[in-house]
């Protein structure tokens, strides 16, 4: 088994970030397998180096080590090109004028992430059309008549029809910079994992990849997407939660005391003491794993 954890260098890591670390590391560790580190880092305005190396610190302050570092995202706008490139080869990529309020005023949100279904609206302009933009396209992919799915290992089965669920979608936005799909499709072919723990609002992302991967004649990987943990009103957790990133908790708890109540709350302990990381391995099992959101802060008191 080859796994990955591929946090984005933009903030502080929170306590949901250290969560998906944890469970990627114990899914991948219980196997006798290979963690790969990588850093998300494509939005080049909002990450920085140095959240990246605090993010390496407090990893190793928890013992979630890896085996192995890919290259950050943004050093490698090249490969992306040429995985790209075989896509335009195709006869299945083309460019998109729409803007973001044209896109928005077309089509409600769809998907449980906010995202546009896209209605096609210039998958078929003639190249005189084309030709009469002078706004910059962003770069889509077709997608056809097909459902993408399978059976995630916490969350069961799932399934896609993508024509109807988010329609052709981007691969290259309109400033060049290339998009999430293609660059997590990319990156885990070129890493060879073959096993993605992540959080459960990316699913719906799920049967995109799997496209991807077909097309780039590779298997994808096996899934297992978490529950999500969530404040005291149910809101998912995000690096606006101060008090719950890592530079707050490694004030008052101890790797060993943070790893125990979050390997409670996953369900793999019935009740909270401290351990180490290298301890969860023997007690770690997918069938133990929470499916629901976790109100994480009922576990921490």
């Amino acid at each position: 088994m080859t796994g990955r954890f591929a946090p984005s260098p933009s903030g502080r890591m929170h306590l949901g970030n250290v969560f998906s670390a944890l469970m990627a590391w114990l899914c991948v560790r219980s196997a006798g397998g290979k963690l790969v580190l990588r850093i998300e880092d494509l939005d080049v305005q909002r990450c920085k180096p140095e959240y990246a190396q605090q993010l390496k610190d407090d990893l190793r302050f928890l013992g979630l080590t890896w085996d192995e570092e890919q290259t950050p995202q943004s050093q490698k706008t090249a490969y992306y090109g040429e995985m790209f490139q075989k896509l335009m080869e195709m006869g299945l990529v083309y460019p998109c004028y729409c803007s973001r309020a044209e896109l928005h005023a077309a089509s409600a949100p769809h998907d449980t992430d906010g995202s546009y279904l896209y209605p096609g609206t210039c998958r078929d302009l003639t190249e005189a059309e084309r030709a009469g933009k002078t706004r910059t396209p962003a770069w889509r992919l077709k997608v056809g008549d097909r459902s993408f799915g399978g059976v995630d290992l916490l969350q069961g089965p799932f399934d896609q029809d993508l024509k109807t669920a988010c329609g052709d979608f981007i691969l290259r936005r309109a400033d060049g910079v290339f998009a999430y799909q293609l660059a997590v499709v990319a990156d885990d072919i070129q890493a060879g994992v073959t096993q993605v723990v992540r959080g459960r609002d990316l699913l719906s992302s799920t049967p995109r990849q799997m496209y991807l991967y077909e097309l780039f004649g590779a298997a994808h990987p096996g899934y297992l997407h978490l529950p999500l943990l969530t404040d005291g009103q149910g809101r998912r957790l995000s690096k606006r939660d101060g008090d719950l990133d890592m530079g707050e908790l490694r004030k008052s708890w101890t790797a060993e005391e943070l790893l125990g109540a979050l390997a409670q709350a996953a369900g793999l302990l019935e009740k909270r003491e401290a351990v180490s990381a290298k301890e969860l391995i023997s007690v770690y099992d997918e069938k133990k794993l929470r499916k629901e959101d976790i109100p994480i802060r009922e576990f921490l008191v």
